[in-house]
């Protein structure tokens, strides 16, 4: 009989443990990044969700705000308000979108902050009317 040795295999890789339900298991590759601190505000929210509406309705995918209404069970009313954000200046609307994350507490911005800025037509009121509304909110919450 003869004896043999054999070398010691070395495997390289990058792996990581991942839940699954009440248990871990071994996968491949690097963990994932965990999402940064965190929510986005409601506003942000609503005005993305505004400008899906806005575009559904472009498209013909809906007919109108009625038939919004029913699909997402709110009142008209609702999506009148959430739609009242599309006239807000492009520059405010942006900003609305990427508002900073809230990390803890209430939302410093709501949908009734917005509401009177953007029944003004005039967008060089509508940009003073949010920088009055930006100076009452703490500044570290608003670009």
């Amino acid at each position: 009989m003869s004896t043999a040795t054999t070398a010691p295999l070395t495997v390289a890789g990058t792996i990581h443990f991942a839940r699954k339900g009440r248990t871990k298991e071994l996968r491949e590759g690097p963990a994932p990044v965990p999402p940064a601190p965190g929510r986005v505000p409601r506003v942000a929210r609503l005005m993305a969700l505004a400008l899906k509406f806005d575009e559904l309705i472009r498209t013909g995918a809906v007919t109108d705000q009625a038939e919004l209404a029913r699909l997402g069970h709110v009142t008209q009313a609702r999506v009148s308000q959430i739609m009242a954000l599309l006239h807000l200046a492009p520059d405010l609307i942006e900003t609305v979108l990427f508002l900073p994350p809230v990390v803890h507490g209430r939302d410093p911005l709501v949908l009734r902050d917005l509401r009177p800025i953007a029944t003004t037509s005039d967008w060089s009121r509508q940009r003073a009317m949010w920088r009055n509304l930006r100076a009452c909110i703490s500044p570290s919450h608003t670009d």
